[in-house]
Protein backbone atom coordinates (compact mmCIF):
# COMPACT_ATOMS: atom_id res chain seq x y z
CA UNK A 1 0.00 0.00 0.00
CA UNK A 2 1.33 3.44 -0.86
CA UNK A 3 0.48 6.88 0.49
CA UNK A 4 -2.11 7.53 -2.21
CA UNK A 5 -4.32 4.58 -1.24
CA UNK A 6 -6.14 6.49 1.50
CA UNK A 7 -6.88 9.52 -0.67
CA UNK A 8 -10.24 10.28 -2.19
CA UNK A 9 -10.43 12.20 -5.44
CA UNK A 10 -13.35 14.33 -6.67
CA UNK A 11 -14.04 16.20 -9.89
CA UNK A 12 -15.63 19.57 -9.25
CA UNK A 13 -16.64 22.78 -10.91
CA UNK A 14 -14.92 25.75 -9.29
CA UNK A 15 -14.82 29.33 -10.54
CA UNK A 16 -11.56 30.57 -12.02
CA UNK A 17 -9.29 31.92 -9.26
CA UNK A 18 -9.47 35.43 -10.68
CA UNK A 19 -13.29 35.47 -10.71
CA UNK A 20 -14.96 37.31 -7.80
CA UNK A 21 -17.18 34.29 -7.15
CA UNK A 22 -14.09 32.26 -6.25
CA UNK A 23 -12.94 34.91 -3.79
CA UNK A 24 -16.44 35.35 -2.35
CA UNK A 25 -16.94 31.61 -1.88
CA UNK A 26 -13.58 31.08 -0.23
CA UNK A 27 -14.24 34.04 2.07
CA UNK A 28 -17.69 32.67 3.00
CA UNK A 29 -16.30 29.24 3.90
CA UNK A 30 -13.14 30.61 5.50
CA UNK A 31 -10.44 28.99 3.39
CA UNK A 32 -8.89 28.74 -0.06
CA UNK A 33 -8.51 25.02 -0.90
CA UNK A 34 -5.32 25.76 -2.83
CA UNK A 35 -3.64 26.66 0.46
CA UNK A 36 -2.62 24.27 3.24
CA UNK A 37 -2.83 23.90 6.13
CA UNK A 38 -6.40 25.08 6.63
CA UNK A 39 -7.65 27.12 9.58
CA UNK A 40 -11.03 26.05 11.02
CA UNK A 41 -13.86 28.37 9.94
CA UNK A 42 -15.02 31.31 12.03
CA UNK A 43 -18.48 31.45 10.42
CA UNK A 44 -21.18 29.31 12.01
CA UNK A 45 -22.72 26.30 10.28
CA UNK A 46 -20.15 25.84 7.49
CA UNK A 47 -18.05 22.97 8.88
CA UNK A 48 -18.99 20.47 6.16
CA UNK A 49 -18.69 22.76 3.10
CA UNK A 50 -15.50 24.22 4.63
CA UNK A 51 -13.95 20.72 4.58
CA UNK A 52 -14.95 19.97 0.99
CA UNK A 53 -13.91 23.38 -0.36
CA UNK A 54 -15.71 25.85 -2.60
CA UNK A 55 -17.13 23.80 -5.46
CA UNK A 56 -20.04 22.12 -7.20
CA UNK A 57 -19.85 18.33 -7.51
CA UNK A 58 -19.51 16.73 -10.94
CA UNK A 59 -17.98 13.39 -9.86
CA UNK A 60 -18.42 12.77 -6.15
CA UNK A 61 -15.43 11.94 -3.92
CA UNK A 62 -14.19 8.41 -4.49
CA UNK A 63 -11.29 6.15 -3.73
CA UNK A 64 -9.36 5.03 -6.79
CA UNK A 65 -9.63 1.30 -7.36
CA UNK A 66 -6.81 -1.02 -6.40
CA UNK A 67 -4.05 -0.90 -8.97
CA UNK A 68 -5.17 2.43 -10.45
CA UNK A 69 -2.38 4.71 -11.62
CA UNK A 70 -2.98 8.23 -10.36
CA UNK A 71 -1.23 9.86 -13.32
CA UNK A 72 -3.43 7.93 -15.77
CA UNK A 73 -6.53 8.88 -13.81
CA UNK A 74 -5.54 12.52 -14.10
CA UNK A 75 -4.82 12.09 -17.81
CA UNK A 76 -8.34 10.72 -18.22
CA UNK A 77 -9.86 13.74 -16.48
CA UNK A 78 -7.78 16.05 -18.68
CA UNK A 79 -8.93 14.21 -21.81
CA UNK A 80 -12.57 14.43 -20.75
CA UNK A 81 -12.19 18.16 -20.10
CA UNK A 82 -10.61 18.75 -23.49
CA UNK A 83 -13.60 17.04 -25.14
CA UNK A 84 -16.02 19.71 -23.89
CA UNK A 85 -16.07 23.32 -25.04
CA UNK A 86 -16.07 26.05 -22.41
CA UNK A 87 -19.48 27.68 -21.89
CA UNK A 88 -21.35 30.40 -20.06
CA UNK A 89 -22.78 29.26 -16.75
CA UNK A 90 -26.51 29.62 -16.04
CA UNK A 91 -27.65 32.20 -13.53
CA UNK A 92 -27.21 31.29 -9.85
CA UNK A 93 -29.07 32.37 -6.72
CA UNK A 94 -28.96 31.55 -3.01
CA UNK A 95 -31.54 28.83 -2.38
CA UNK A 96 -32.44 26.10 0.07
CA UNK A 97 -31.53 22.70 -1.35
CA UNK A 98 -32.92 19.88 0.77
CA UNK A 99 -31.76 20.77 4.30
CA UNK A 100 -28.94 23.24 3.50
CA UNK A 101 -28.33 26.54 1.73
CA UNK A 102 -26.48 26.71 -1.56
CA UNK A 103 -25.92 28.66 -4.73
CA UNK A 104 -28.12 26.83 -7.21
CA UNK A 105 -29.25 27.38 -10.78
CA UNK A 106 -32.34 29.55 -11.09
CA UNK A 107 -33.99 26.98 -13.35
CA UNK A 108 -33.68 23.24 -13.83
CA UNK A 109 -31.25 22.30 -16.59
CA UNK A 110 -32.37 20.46 -19.70
CA UNK A 111 -30.57 17.19 -20.45
CA UNK A 112 -28.78 18.83 -23.41
CA UNK A 113 -27.47 21.83 -21.45
CA UNK A 114 -23.64 21.83 -21.63
CA UNK A 115 -23.37 21.83 -17.83
CA UNK A 116 -25.65 18.82 -17.53
CA UNK A 117 -23.80 17.01 -20.35
CA UNK A 118 -20.47 17.70 -18.63
CA UNK A 119 -21.75 16.39 -15.29
CA UNK A 120 -23.20 13.25 -16.88
CA UNK A 121 -19.97 12.60 -18.78
CA UNK A 122 -17.93 12.86 -15.57
CA UNK A 123 -20.20 10.34 -13.84
CA UNK A 124 -20.29 7.82 -16.69
CA UNK A 125 -16.78 8.01 -18.12
CA UNK A 126 -14.81 8.35 -14.90
CA UNK A 127 -16.59 5.67 -12.89
CA UNK A 128 -14.19 2.99 -14.13
CA UNK A 129 -11.58 4.51 -11.81
CA UNK A 130 -13.73 4.21 -8.69
CA UNK A 131 -13.12 1.58 -6.02
CA UNK A 132 -16.28 -0.30 -5.00
CA UNK A 133 -18.03 1.08 -1.95
CA UNK A 134 -17.35 -0.67 1.30
CA UNK A 135 -20.44 -1.77 3.27
CA UNK A 136 -19.88 1.20 5.59
CA UNK A 137 -19.63 3.63 2.66
CA UNK A 138 -22.76 2.24 1.06
CA UNK A 139 -24.67 2.64 4.31
CA UNK A 140 -23.58 6.29 4.57
CA UNK A 141 -24.61 6.97 0.97
CA UNK A 142 -28.02 5.26 1.30
CA UNK A 143 -30.13 7.72 3.23
CA UNK A 144 -33.73 7.20 4.40
CA UNK A 145 -36.26 8.54 1.93
CA UNK A 146 -34.19 7.91 -1.18
CA UNK A 147 -36.01 6.70 -4.25
CA UNK A 148 -35.39 3.30 -5.77
CA UNK A 149 -33.58 5.00 -8.64
CA UNK A 150 -31.30 6.88 -6.25
CA UNK A 151 -30.43 3.67 -4.43
CA UNK A 152 -29.59 2.13 -7.82
CA UNK A 153 -27.32 5.11 -8.47
CA UNK A 154 -25.51 4.38 -5.21
CA UNK A 155 -24.89 0.81 -6.33
CA UNK A 156 -23.90 1.72 -9.89
CA UNK A 157 -21.99 4.97 -9.37
CA UNK A 158 -21.29 5.23 -5.64
CA UNK A 159 -23.50 8.30 -5.23
CA UNK A 160 -27.25 8.91 -5.35
CA UNK A 161 -27.44 12.40 -6.84
CA UNK A 162 -26.31 11.80 -10.41
CA UNK A 163 -27.79 11.92 -13.93
CA UNK A 164 -31.53 12.73 -13.66
CA UNK A 165 -31.15 13.17 -9.89
CA UNK A 166 -28.27 15.67 -10.17
CA UNK A 167 -28.72 19.34 -9.40
CA UNK A 168 -25.93 21.88 -9.67
CA UNK A 169 -25.25 23.52 -6.32
CA UNK A 170 -22.41 25.14 -4.40
CA UNK A 171 -23.00 24.39 -0.73
CA UNK A 172 -23.05 27.30 1.71
CA UNK A 173 -24.07 25.71 5.01
CA UNK A 174 -24.32 22.64 7.14
CA UNK A 175 -27.81 21.25 7.69
CA UNK A 176 -30.30 23.87 8.80
CA UNK A 177 -32.98 21.28 9.59
CA UNK A 178 -34.62 22.17 12.88
CA UNK A 179 -33.48 25.79 12.78
CA UNK A 180 -36.11 28.46 13.50
CA UNK A 181 -37.40 30.01 10.28
CA UNK A 182 -36.04 33.42 11.27
CA UNK A 183 -32.54 32.02 11.71
CA UNK A 184 -32.61 30.33 8.28
CA UNK A 185 -33.92 33.51 6.69
CA UNK A 186 -31.17 35.57 8.33
CA UNK A 187 -28.46 33.25 7.02
CA UNK A 188 -30.03 33.28 3.55
CA UNK A 189 -30.11 37.07 3.49
CA UNK A 190 -26.50 37.26 4.71
CA UNK A 191 -25.49 34.93 1.88
CA UNK A 192 -27.39 36.97 -0.70
CA UNK A 193 -25.70 40.15 0.44
CA UNK A 194 -22.29 38.45 0.49
CA UNK A 195 -22.56 37.03 -3.05
CA UNK A 196 -24.58 39.78 -4.75
CA UNK A 197 -21.64 41.54 -6.40
CA UNK A 198 -19.89 38.33 -7.47
CA UNK A 199 -23.05 36.87 -8.99
CA UNK A 200 -23.48 39.97 -11.15
CA UNK A 201 -20.25 39.14 -13.03
CA UNK A 202 -20.68 36.73 -15.98
CA UNK A 203 -19.32 33.29 -15.12
CA UNK A 204 -17.87 30.63 -17.41
CA UNK A 205 -17.17 26.96 -16.93
CA UNK A 206 -13.71 26.62 -18.45
CA UNK A 207 -12.07 23.81 -16.45
CA UNK A 208 -12.55 20.61 -14.50
CA UNK A 209 -11.00 20.73 -11.04
CA UNK A 210 -9.62 17.72 -9.18
CA UNK A 211 -9.83 18.04 -5.41
CA UNK A 212 -8.06 15.53 -3.18
CA UNK A 213 -8.69 14.42 0.39
CA UNK A 214 -5.12 13.66 1.56
CA UNK A 215 -6.27 11.61 4.55
CA UNK A 216 -9.66 10.46 5.85
CA UNK A 217 -11.51 13.43 7.32
CA UNK A 218 -8.92 15.98 6.16
CA UNK A 219 -9.92 19.13 4.26
CA UNK A 220 -10.04 18.64 0.50
CA UNK A 221 -7.33 20.40 -1.49
CA UNK A 222 -7.56 21.79 -5.02
CA UNK A 223 -4.69 20.04 -6.80
CA UNK A 224 -5.41 20.29 -10.54
CA UNK A 225 -7.35 22.43 -13.04
CA UNK A 226 -7.78 20.88 -16.50
CA UNK A 227 -9.01 23.32 -19.16
CA UNK A 228 -12.04 22.72 -21.33
CA UNK A 229 -11.62 23.29 -25.04
CA UNK A 230 -11.89 26.90 -26.23
CA UNK A 231 -15.44 27.84 -27.13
Amino acid sequence: MNEHDAWRHAVYFAPAPEHPLWRAGCAWLGRDPREVPATPPAREAVRSPWRYGWHATLKAPMRLHEGACESRWLDDVATLAAGHAAFEMPGLDVARVDDFLALATRRALDADHPLRRLADDCVLRLDRWRAPLTPQERQRQSQPGMSERQLEHVDHYGYAHVLDDWRFHMTLSDSVAGWPVARVDALREAARAHFETALAVPLRCDALCVFVEPAPGAPFELRHRFPLAPA
